[in-house]
């Protein structure tokens, strides 16, 4: 499914409902900059107020030092955006793991073989944030770019894995424990199905989550479990485990 992008409109928000401004200059910084997301792409100043609850005048001192650090970019529209130091930060975080080399591969044959989307997903905090991705060529697909974030709590299938192997609990408990993924369709997009297993380093470290998501319609449970199947052996290839060691136990997820 092709990503949208645009100018969000945030509506006008009473001044009593408005959320607490925290109140460290570093901790405003950086309510600016979570105020950005795939479907916020561009704000002006007055909605990063409605989203921060920082009057205007302090906002522009922030954002003056945001736009200086490349943080953030202004627009002749007076409107703000993530600016390219951010990108560089997102790709040294990714770098930071070693696993391009070895998981893109992986990723790519699976896509190959099964058609749809690959991606594989770590958790950050309460979010699972995408660092790799293969995109399939068909017109009707699903679409994130590296560095995508989405609350665990949206669902899908690869939040369900994140949220179990780092100690947190999931409805699809029992399918893990039996089969080794989860399987979900139209949970949090409609019309499309998703299947996700853990990855573990070959020392037993937990890494992440690989899904494989595409069209339901096109891509039956049976085309699921087979792309699992073959998921499985391409990080085999590659020396991941997809099974947590004998005498693993998950560590709680530290924040």
């Amino acid at each position: 499914m092709a990503r949208r992008t645009s100018t969000s409109s945030a509506p006008s928000t009473p001044a009593a409902s408005r959320p607490t401004p925290p109140v460290g200059v570093l901790e405003r910084g950086i309510s600016v900059l979570e105020c950005f997301s795939e479907e916020r792409l561009r704000l002006s100043l007055r909605e990063l107020a409605e989203y921060t609850g920082l009057d205007k005048a302090t906002l522009l001192r922030l954002l003056g030092v945001l736009v200086k650090a490349r943080m953030l970019q202004r627009s002749e529209s007076g409107q703000y955006s993530p600016g390219p130091a951010l990108l560089h930060m997102g790709m040294l975080y990714r770098d930071s793991f070693d696993l391009g080399t070895r998981l893109q591969p992986v990723l790519h044959a699976v896509m190959q073989r099964t058609g749809e989307t690959t991606a594989f997903y770590v958790r950050s905090g309460e979010d699972r944030v995408c660092l790799y991705r293969e995109i399939t060529h068909k017109e009707v697909r699903h679409h994130v770019e590296p560095g995508t974030r989405r609350h665990l709590a949206s669902g899908g299938a690869s939040a369900h894995i994140l949220l179990h192997y780092t100690g947190s609990p999931t409805p699809h408990l029992k399918q893990i424990e039996e089969k080794g993924f989860v399987l979900t369709r139209a949970e949090r997009v409609p019309e499309m199905a998703s299947i996700a297993l853990p990855v573990f380093e070959g020392d037993g470290s937990f890494l992440g989550a690989l899904v494989v998501i595409g069209l339901a319609s096109r891509h039956p449970e049976e085309a699921q479990l087979a792309g699992v199947a073959y998921a499985r052996e391409q990080l085999a290839l590659h020396g991941f485990l997809t099974q947590p060691p004998a005498g693993w136990t998950v560590q709680a997820h530290g924040g």
